[in-house]
């Protein structure tokens, strides 16, 4: 599901392609371009976006079209977000963060390439920095400011460098109400 940024359209798009084909997994191509864009502009009028707001449009308006069509053919919304994503809150709210179910949610970002290495996924795609792809350049461990390394090395151990922890335990504090049932009011 394309979204504005032009990676979606090369090196993400002919990796998707390539994985779809050897695993057959059916395809379809989504482009979310024009609706993204016509949402900025409509929002122009009531508010000047910030940087966070708009890169997170792409995530949440992909999980709109993927419900739009798991509600029209009978089907579940799975999530592609591990325990690492999780414990740091590393994931849109409404975004990526929202499914039906998760079958890797347990599993950390390192277990998940000893996965990948087992169903004998091409190295080009086991060795590409992991990004969300919101825009060119962007890798996961670039925004973070650590590495899935010591993250993973934390959550397995409670081990890691005082740098790292800095980072993780920020991560992990500032994104509680992502990990959280919204507060409602109760009598």
């Amino acid at each position: 599901m394309p979204c504005t940024s032009t990676c979606n359209y090369s090196e993400d798009m002919a990796d998707a392609l390539m994985i779809s084909k050897l695993f057959k997994i059916e395809k379809r191509m989504v482009d979310l371009t024009k609706t993204a864009d016509a949402l900025k502009s409509t929002l122009k009028g009531a508010t000047t976006l910030t940087e966070t707001a708009e890169i997170n449009i792409a995530p949440r308006l992909r999980m709109t079209a993927l419900y739009a069509v798991a509600a029209s053919e009978g089907r579940l919304v799975a999530g592609t977000g591990n325990k690492s994503e999780q414990y740091m809150g590393y994931f849109t709210k409404w975004g990526d963060g929202a499914y039906d179910f998760n079958p890797i949610s347990d599993l950390t970002v390192t277990e998940i390439y000893q996965f990948l290495t087992y169903l004998d996924v091409p190295k080009k795609i086991i060795n590409k920095a992991p990004s969300a792809g919101l825009f060119s350049g962007q890798t996961d461990e670039g925004d973070m400011g650590v590495t899935y390394k010591a993250i993973d090395e934390y959550l397995q151990s409670g081990k890691c460098s005082p740098e790292d922890m800095e980072i993780i335990a920020n991560y992990h504090r500032i994104s509680e109400h992502k990990r959280t049932l919204p507060k409602v009011y109760e009598e």
